[in-house]
C-alpha cells in the first residue's frame, strides 16, 4: 500500500519538525518546505523557495501530489505597518494562496494551517471561534486574511482545509528567542533578568498535544472549513508560569514590573476548545508539570 504523501510546510520550524516527526513514526512520506536548509533527515524530501515568490512556489511543486499538506510557515513579529509589516502580510496571506494555487487538488484529502491566537486580537476570553476576529498587527491581519481565505475556498471549490487557531505551544526544540525558553534558559543559568508583572492570562499547550491535533484535523471531514481552537484550556498567570519555572529549577531571580506590556496587548488571551474536543475527538493530555520538566531537560541537554 503507498505511503501517504504528506508536505510541511515551514517543516524547518518548531511545530513543522515535530510534525515531521510524527510523520516519519506513522511511516509517511514526507516533503518539506521552507526558505532554509533541511533539518529532517537523509529520508525526508526538501524544497527551498519562498512562498512569497508565486512563479517559484509554482515550479517548485509542478510535479508533486500530496494528500495532505501542514502550512507551519511564517515567523511572528508584531511590527507595524509602518515599520514593514507589509511583508508579514504577505507571507502568512498571499504565501497561503500562492500555495494554494499550486497545489494538485484531485490527490489532496487534508490541507490543515495553523493560524494563531493573535487573530482575536482584544476580544475577550475565552476566545470562541465563532467571534469576528479583531487583529491588531500585520502578522494577525496576515492570518486572518488566511483563515477567510482558506474557509472560501472550502465553501465555494470544497478545498479541503481547516484552520488550528493555535495558543501558546511550547516544549523541546522551541526557538531560544521565544519566551518561555528565554526564562528556562535565564533560571537555569542563575540570572537576574527583567520580565513583566506578569498578570496576563495565557494558555499553554505542550508540543505534543498540538501535533495531536494537528493530525487529528487532517482526516476528519467534519473538520472541513471550519476554524478550530487548539490549547490547553487551562489559563495561567505569566508570572505563575515564571514562578513554576524557577522552582523546578530551583534558582534564577526574574525581577517582575520592568518590562511594559505591549501596546494594545490582550491581557486575558486563552481559549474555549469546545469544539475542538466536539470535530476531532481531541484534548490535551501532557501536565503542564510534566511538560516544563521535559521543556527545561531539554534546554539543560542542550548546553
Amino acid at each position: 500500500m503507498p505511503r501517504p504523501r504528506l508536505l510541511v510546510v515551514g517543516g524547518t520550524g518548531f511545530i513543522g519538525r515535530h510534525v515531521v516527526h510524527q510523520a516519519q513514526a506513522l511511516g509517511w512520506s514526507v516533503t518539506t518546505m521552507s526558505l532554509g536548509q533541511s533539518r529532517g533527515g537523509e529520508d525526508v524530501k526538501h524544497i527551498a523557495v519562498d512562498l512569497t515568490d508565486r512563479a517559484a512556489v509554482s515550479r517548485a511543486l509542478s510535479s508533486e501530489g500530496f494528500e495532505y499538506v501542514v502550512n507551519c510557515g511564517g515567523y511572528i513579529d508584531h511590527r507595524t505597518f509602518t515599520d514593514g509589516g507589509r511583508a508579514l502580510i504577505d507571507a502568512h496571506f498571499i504565501g497561503v494562496m500562492h500555495l494554494v494555487e499550486a497545489l494538485a487538488r484531485e490527490p489532496l484529502r487534508g490541507f490543515v494551517n495553523v493560524g494563531s491566537s493573535d487573530e482575536y486580537g482584544g476580544m475577550p476570553a475565552p476566545q470562541r471561534e465563532d467571534v469576528r476576529e479583531a487583529p491588531i498587527s500585520p502578522y494577525s491581519l496576515g492570518k486572518v486574511a488566511a483563515t477567510h481565505f482558506l474557509q472560501m475556498i472550502s465553501r465555494t471549490e470544497a478545498f479541503p482545509a481547516t484552520t488550528l487557531r493555535l495558543f501558546l505551544t511550547y516544549g523541546p526544540g522551541q526557538d531560544m528567542r521565544r519566551f518561555l525558553p528565554q526564562i528556562i534558559r535565564g533560571c537555569l543559568d542563575g540570572a537576574s533578568f527583567p520580565v513583566s508583572a506578569g498578570e496576563q492570562l495565557r494558555d499553554f499547550c505542550f508540543v505534543d498535544d498540538t501535533i495531536a491535533a494537528i493530525f487529528a484535523a487532517l482526516d476528519r471531514d467534519e473538520a472541513r472549513g471550519e476554524v478550530i481552537n487548539v490549547g490547553s484550556g487551562s489559563p495561567i498567570s505569566i508570572r505563575r508560569m515564571i514562578e513554576l519555572v524557577r522552582e523546578l529549577v530551583g534558582r534564577g531571580a526574574p525581577r517582575f514590573g520592568e518590562i511594559a506590556y505591549r501596546a494594545g496587548e490582550n491581557m486575558r488571551l486563552y481559549p474555549d476548545t469546545t469544539k475542538a474536543a466536539a470535530l476531532l475527538g481531541w484534548a490535551p493530555r501532557v501536565p503542564l508539570d510534566e511538560g516544563l520538566r521535559r521543556t527545561i531537560e531539554s534546554i539543560r541537554s542542550a548546553t
